[in-house]
Formats: structure tokens, sequence, C-alpha cells
């Protein structure tokens, strides 16, 4: 048997949903995590620092006793947020980051941002007060493909403000091209991404081949292999600018399995055992730290976690429950279509 210690990770990009379903699926995350930075697109959305200050009361209440977890909190921008409002949750220690989904993008975004200049106040004040902002990093416009809609996003849209932004600390979440990796990796300052569990493992042929899997749908889409190799290249190369994001968002399976489903996929519950593959598989085990454990702080200003997780690579097949029941119905676990022998074992 294979063992390896790492700091105990973070992720830097969670879905936990509110009521039934955040109760059913909290301890996936705290039984591994220290930390998350929690994504605000409830219905209604998290758009101000005391909608922020309940949402975490709620999940601090759903924790499972005994557990360890902060969930870091953040703000979801709309053409009213308030630059004042912002700063003070970033003052008070309660706000992480801020969260531009440009509207209609994907879940819950509707609400987003349709014309970037009515932002500006408050991008501006993020910039002044170092408070990092994450952006879904798609166009929305129809006519863009929904394939090329990241790329687009960076020529279109992230590069002029971070031309008329430079000092805003911004994260492109969930990179899924190698343009967004490539783009990353030519900055010299203020940019980093977060890449998640299941763009290392499945491609667009996925989703597609052999009829349509209604769990493997999630916004960003998986792209082609191409991009999915890059995004691997990213992630076990050990550079700074790339950390988990796992973007695990768990949908009842009805929301999932119906004419026009519900675009997420819920990886709590095994990224750590998939992670542990897809870096042994590049000869990088000793990169997988940096990525889940180290990178993430460092760019959101934070210390590393003191305890750690042990991971041990077993000789049967690590054994996964394919569906989390919660109060509220089924939610369906990510399958990565190859057998897992890495386990958390400590």
């Amino acid at each position: 048997m294979k063992t390896l210690t790492i700091r105990r990770p973070d992720d830097w990009h969670l879905h936990l949903r509110d009521g039934e379903v955040l109760k059913g699926v909290i301890a996936d995350t705290s039984a591994h995590f220290a930390r998350a930075i929690i994504m605000p697109n409830l219905v209604p959305p998290v758009v101000t620092t005391s909608d922020a200050a309940a949402y975490r009361e709620r999940i601090m209440a759903a924790l499972p006793s005994g557990h360890r977890f902060e969930p870091l909190m953040t703000l979801y921008l709309t053409e009213h947020t308030n630059p004042d409002d912002v700063e003070a949750g970033k003052k008070s220690g309660l706000i992480h980051a801020v969260k531009l989904y440009p509207a209609g993008a994907t879940t819950n975004s509707h609400g987003g941002v349709r014309n970037l200049e009515k932002v500006m106040p408050v991008l501006e004040r993020m910039a002044k007060i170092g408070l990092p902002l994450c952006v879904h990093g798609e166009v929305t416009t129809p006519e863009v493909d929904i394939f090329d809609r990241e790329a687009v996003f960076i020529e279109t849209v992230l590069e002029p403000l971070r031309k008329r932004l430079p000092e805003l600390k911004v994260t492109m979440e969930h990179v899924t091209t190698s343009d967004g990796v490539n783009y990353i990796k030519s900055s010299k300052a203020n940019l980093a991404g977060s890449i998640t569990t299941h763009h290392l493992i499945i491609n667009r042929n996925d989703i597609l081949v052999g009829g349509i899997k209604p769990h493997y749908y999630c916004l960003p889409v998986a792209k082609r292999e191409s991009h999915r190799l890059a995004l691997r290249a990213a992630a076990t190369s050990g550079d700074s600018r790339f950390f988990l994001g796992t973007d695990s968002a768990p949908h009842l399976d009805p929301l999932k399995e119906c004419a026009c489903g519900c675009a997420g996929i819920y990886t709590s519950v095994n990224t750590m055992s998939c992670l542990a593959h897809v870096f042994e598989d590049e000869g990088a085990l000793n990169k997988l730290e940096a990525f889940a454990s180290l990178n993430g702080p460092a760019w959101y200003g934070l210390a590393a976690n003191e305890q750690t997780m042990t991971l041990t690579k077993q000789e049967t097949q690590v054994s996964f429950p394919s569906k989390r029941d919660t109060a509220a119905g089924l939610i369906t676990v990510f399958d990565p279509g190859f057998p897992l022998f890495w386990n958390v074992t400590g």
C-alpha cells in the first residue's frame, strides 16, 4: 500500500444550497475540507453582508457534531450592490470574495450582471480594499457557441476589465479550456484560476456519446479532450496560480433527469480519491498538496491548514455511495468512470 499525507485541503468553489439539501450534503464536505468558498446563488441570492451572515448561521447549524469546518462567505454581485456594504463585509472578516455571474450563465444567475458599467463602482472599491472578484467566465450572447463562451469572455470582458482595473484581484473559477489556462499563465499578477474535479476527468464525449448523460452536464460545460489535458497539466504542474475549486453542485435527481436538466455535478463525496488517482496518473502525487491545500490559501491571503489528511492506496476498490439521500430527495454522486483505490484514511 502507498500512503500520502498532505495538509488538510480546502475547496475554493462550493455549492451547499440551503434547507434540507444543505443538511444532507454538508457532511460530505466537512469530512474532508477545512474551509470552502461558498457560492451565493441561492433563491433568493446572497446579495448583502446581512444575507451572508444569516446563510453562514444556517450552514453552521447544519454541521454535524464534531466536524471542524469554516465556510468562507461570498456576495452575489448585482447592478444594485452597495460598495459600502461590500467593504463593511470585508472589514468584518465575513466576506472573502464577490461573485460575478453574467446574467443567465448558469444556475440561479438570472439576477446577475447585464451591464458591467453599472457595477464598476463596486469593482473599483474591491480593487482598493483588496477583495477578490470570482468570475463565472462565460458570455451569454446567444450567437456564441457554448463551447466558445469561455474564450470569448476572456477576450471581450475579462481582458478589458483587467486593463481598466489592473489592481483588481480576479479568480477565474472552474477554468475549462486551454484558452483559460494560457491566459492565467500569461498573467504576471492578480489573476488565478480554480479547476474542478470533474473537468480533470470528463470531456464532452462523456456527456454525449452513447446517449445523453445528465449527471455529467455542468456549466461551464466540459470541452474537447485537448482542453481536459491542458487542465490536467496545469493542475499537476505545481503552478501556484491554479488550485482546487470543486464546483460540487448538488441537484435532486428529478431536476437533472428531465427535459431541461439543471447544470451541476456532485463531487464532494469522492473528490480526494479522484484527485489522487489523477495526480498519480500524471506522475505528480508530490504536487497534490500544492493544488488542494497550499495554492488556494495563499491566493486568498490565508494560512494553510495545520491539520493533515492521509490518503492510502488500497488493493481493493474503494466503495462510494452512488446516491446521497437527503430529506428533499436523492442526489447522484459523480462517477469518474474508473475504479478508485485511493481512500482518505486519516
